[in-house]
């Protein structure tokens, strides 16, 4: 018999509902459902950008991340271009190198679960369109370090635009974190994707946005979507970013809860590299097949990669109590010694 889902730890969403006056929000907005959103959502990126602090010229609003990155690859990609990014990484970037019909040039991660910078570089060539970082990185939670990362950038043609996937960033400690605003200004080929997804907990909603120099930004809205941002999408976020300093209280409690949860699996045996995303990540040879068979069994729905790796959301303490319980009952040979 199958044993129910009671704890969702696959898609690295939060483990929170929208905050009060967020709900509120998306109520008043659904009343108002008979009306259509903006054409282009053109109040949401004036908010978002005097919340980032940049001319709203420089913001392109999607749906999610995963629609602002498929905008981009629509300007820039012709046939026969290439689109090269580390492996595994986002399942989305090889189904939207797809559909924009770049060829997809995936590079292995080094094995400490790194993107490999200097194996990308040399992957790009003539033909080559597009490169993707994730920092940090999905599904290891490795970080690209801000002198690594402005010294990759510095080597990238400026022919080939840098997706630089930032959708976890709000999860990243450390003082070695990159300077966005600083890259931005100084590489019109770069464009940052954002997300309402996960530290803001509106996965549902669909929205995105993406930072980059006004010339690129502009390639970039031309291939938006007409009323593709709904209204109540828009009312959350506008709730949400009126309620950040509730929201980063609900991120640091995430963040105490990685560590706590990798520490205990640490201390179970299990090799886990610091992260930086709100998951942890169980990598071979450690037994991840095992792992994930023991978390089925105590109704937790984790991300499995048969024979390669485990990524294992961070949700609230039950729901990390009951993974730490089923993974104490995998046998671990010499994992603390690998840590």
């Amino acid at each position: 018999m199958d044993v129910p889902v009671l704890h969702r730890l696959a898609l690295n969403e939060s483990p929170y509902p929208p905050l009060p006056p967020v709900r509120e929000a998306m109520q008043r907005a659904v009343a108002e459902a008979h009306r259509y959103p903006q054409f282009h959502p053109d109040d949401l990126t004036e908010r978002i950008a005097a919340w980032c602090r940049v001319p709203s010229d420089r913001v392109a609003v999607g749906s999610g991340s995963v629609g602002v990155a498929l905008q981009l690859l629509q300007a820039v990609v012709r046939p026969g271009d290439t689109m090269a990014y580390a492996w595994r990484t986002f399942d989305a970037y090889p189904v939207l190198a797809a559909i924009a019909g770049a060829q997809p040039v995936p590079v292995p991660l080094s094995p400490d679960g790194h993107q490999d910078l200097d194996a990308l570089l040399a992957a790009l060539d003539h033909r080559t369109r597009v490169v993707v970082l994730c920092n940090p990185h999905n599904p290891t939670g490795s970080l690209v370090t801000a002198g690594a990362l402005s010294a990759f950038l510095r080597r990238v043609p400026r022919r080939v635009t840098v997706l630089l996937d930032e959708a976890y960033v709000e999860f990243a400690r450390g003082a070695d974190l990159p300077d966005t605003s600083a890259l931005l200004d100084a590489h019109p080929n770069l464009l940052v994707l954002r997300t309402f997804s996960k530290a803001y907990g509106l996965a549902a909603l669909r929205v995105g946005y993406g930072l980059g120099a006004p010339d690129l930004v502009e390639r970039v809205r031309r291939q938006q979507l007409p009323f593709g941002i709904n209204a109540v999408a828009t009312a959350a976020v506008k709730a949400s970013l009126r309620a950040e300093s509730e929201l980063r209280l609900r991120v640091d409690t995430v963040v105490a809860e990685r560590e706590r949860l990798r520490r205990a699996l640490v201390s179970l045996g299990w090799c886990v590299r610091p992260g930086h995303a709100n998951s942890v990540w169980l990598a071979a040879p450690d037994p991840v097949d095992e792992g994930a068979a023991a978390l089925t069994g105590a109704g937790v729905q984790a991300r499995h990669y048969p024979g390669e790796g485990l990524r294992l959301t961070v949700g609230d303490r039950n729901a990390n109590d009951t993974v730490l319980t089923a993974l104490a009952g995998v046998r671990v040979l010499g994992g603390a010694a690998r840590t």
